[in-house]
């Protein structure tokens, strides 16, 4: 059945996101120690310059996505999670090109991230490099921690396409007062002998967001 993937700006006094967000910081527990582990907690992600968004496949949570100011110019993507249930199913990079098309429309010149340099993180890292993120050295507070892996990419240059590889497919936006809405659709590949989940007119809100 044709299935809509919705990303708006995130409620923070919605119990589904807070359990989503707390059930992401369980995730990164035990792949590291304390001083390696970055992601940002419920408080950390309402405090200043902190953009969240959500996933939404119907009414079930499915993904969170955030941007930090780090400085003028140059933000941080946070708290990319995707329900592990639904992995493997584009939503992740959809996901990141909601934030990354956020920050070019804000005339944001820098993305970088810092992901974990282990394996339980592979797939976290190919998402990124497919997304057009870099390897770096540090940014911001940042140390060498041979826990973490850093990413960059530059916002100055032309967009290169960014999305599922399989057949998605983007229409122009269909503005209204204060929205846009990308409609798109796809066949993304799941795991076993099922057929292909299909997301047929994938809506994707890009709301006004707060600072």
């Amino acid at each position: 059945m044709a299935r809509v993937l919705t990303i708006t700006d995130a409620d923070f006094a919605d119990p589904a996101l807070v359990a989503f967000l707390q059930a992401h910081l369980d995730d990164m527990e035990p792949t590291a120690p304390p001083e390696s582990r970055h992601a940002l907690d419920l408080s950390g992600l309402q405090g200043p310059g902190v953009r969240v968004w959500v996933a939404h496949d119907a009414a079930r949570l499915v993904g969170t996505v955030a941007l930090a100011e780090l400085e003028p110019g140059h933000e941080e993507l946070k708290s990319m999670r995707t329900d592990p249930a639904c992995r493997g199913q584009g939503i992740g990079t959809q996901l990141v090109k909601h934030a990354l098309v956020d920050a070019r429309g804000r005339h944001v010149q820098r993305v970088s991230l810092e992901t974990g340099s282990m394996e339980f993180f592979d797939s976290a890292r190919r998402l990124y490099e497919r997304s057009g993120f870099a390897q770096c050295p540090p940014f911001g507070s940042y140390v060498e921690d041979p826990n973490s892996t850093f990413m960059t990419m530059d916002l100055t240059t032309p967009a290169s396409p960014v999305g599922y590889t399989g057949p998605w497919r983007t229409e122009r936006p269909e503005k209204t007062a204060n929205r846009s809405w990308i409609d798109a659709s796809a066949a993304a590949p799941t795991s076993g002998s099922k057929a292909p989940t299909r997301f047929s007119g994938v809506r994707f809100a890009l709301m006004n967001s707060r600072a």
